[in-house]
């Protein structure tokens, strides 16, 4: 779909997935998908009324699993795959050239400093930042995965990756909480809480101020669940007959479903706390959804239907800055002049949808609304071949 081939350290900036094959084997489902995601973010991110949320489009309370719980380990497990397809040329090559490095490091901080800017905004306050969040965390498992896929092994990866689940596992269950004396999984009293307060004191989420729910001790299994879409790259690379690679896929992602469930009974799964029952399930899932739609789009060539989700993945983290800076300025922005001085968003909400909708739907489709307003951009972007690096 996109007319020029970009050079590696392009692809690295901006997460794109071109393989060693030729253009027009491109991976078209895993831009396909990264779509899917990022729209799918500024729809759960963007309710009409937090009130009034369908459950599917809400995050769990604490433990379980719902389909707004699978949308960021998704996203975590495409840049995984992302990263093998744009380096598996230099991967066990003896002189990894300081560039690449560089490029890595640079991008990751540009992320890293873009979510901190979307902390801040708009009212800049340093002494009570926010230090990680959504594309901090991004960061941080691009960077980690990254540099482990060029200079590890396959099976070294497998290892690493194994090792960090078990680990997590082991310090979040087994060893007693500093302060509570016992181990704890309980909101705001966990090991990662502590570790965050530790580290991140004063600079937390906002809401809780005790945790933060991207939180740097829990991107610790998050970058797991960019491990396993690194190895799931190379698995959808293998040069093997198509059905025995796609059944191959089906069950490794049946099989990560189950021990996530099985595992789930000892460590539950949960998002905030990105336990490793939350990355194996979800990774599995993920696994699953990209072998089918691998099938359908790169070996069916059924495409009719992608080029709005082929938008949003072109310049993924473009529009998904643009949803977050329009939505606080939406929030911020207020009628004076107006019984209750609303904000922009709350008089839209009531007057544009509300008013004749029941809240849910309302809600619903305020949500709706927020992801049109930037897929119009994002088209004009898209069809004109302009991709903004980061």
């Amino acid at each position: 779909m996109f007319n020029e081939r970009l050079s590696i350290f392009e692809q690295i900036a901006t997460f794109e997935s071109s393989t060693s094959m030729g253009k027009k084997d491109r991976m078209l489902s895993i831009d396909f998908l990264r779509g899917i995601t990022v729209a799918a973010m500024i729809l759960v991110n963007n309710p009409g009324s937090w009130s009034f949320v369908y459950a599917p489009l809400n995050h769990a309370r604490w433990n379980g699993c719902t389909v707004t719980d699978l949308i960021f380990p998704y996203f975590l497990f495409i840049i995984g795959v992302s990263i093998h397809l744009s380096l598996a040329k230099i991967k066990g090559q003896g002189d990894i050239k300081k560039e690449v490095i560089f490029k890595i490091l640079k991008r990751s901080l540009i992320l890293f400093s873009l979510g901190l800017f979307l902390n801040a905004f708009p009212f800049i306050d340093f002494e009570n930042l926010r230090i990680m969040g959504v594309l901090q965390r991004i960061a941080l498992v691009f960077w980690v995965c990254a540099l482990l896929y060029i200079y590890l092994s396959n099976r070294a990866i497998y290892i690493v990756t194994g090792a960090i689940l078990i680990f997590y596992w082991i310090a979040m269950t087994l060893i007693p909480v500093p302060g509570i004396g016992y181990p704890d999984l309980n909101l705001g009293t966990n090991m990662a809480a502590w570790v965050d307060g530790f580290v991140l004191k004063g600079h937390m989420w906002s809401q809780t101020r005790t945790w933060d729910p991207e939180g740097l001790f829990s991107t610790l299994p998050a970058i797991a669940s960019g491990l396993i879409g690194v190895l799931f790259g190379g698995w959808i690379d293998l040069k093997i007959v198509i059905i025995r690679k796609l059944m191959g896929l089906f069950c490794i992602g049946g099989i990560l479903i189950l021990l996530g469930s099985l595992w789930s009974y000892d460590f539950p799964i949960n998002k905030s706390l990105w336990t490793s029952s939350y990355a194996l399930f979800t990774s599995g899932i993920a696994i699953v959804v990209s072998t089918a739609f691998y099938w359908l789009l790169d070996i069916r060539k059924v495409v009719f239907f992608s080029d709005p989700f082929l938008a949003f993945g072109s310049n993924a983290i473009v529009v998904y800055m643009v949803s977050e800076l329009l939505a606080k300025i939406l929030y911020t922005i207020k009628f004076s002049f107006l019984q209750d001085t609303p904000s922009v968003q709350e008089f839209v909400y009531e007057q544009g949808y509300k008013s004749w909708l029941n809240p849910y739907n309302a809600s619903l489709g305020m949500a709706i609304t927020m992801v049109m307003v930037c897929f119009v951009p994002i088209w004009i972007l898209y069809k004109k071949q302009i991709f903004i690096k980061v």
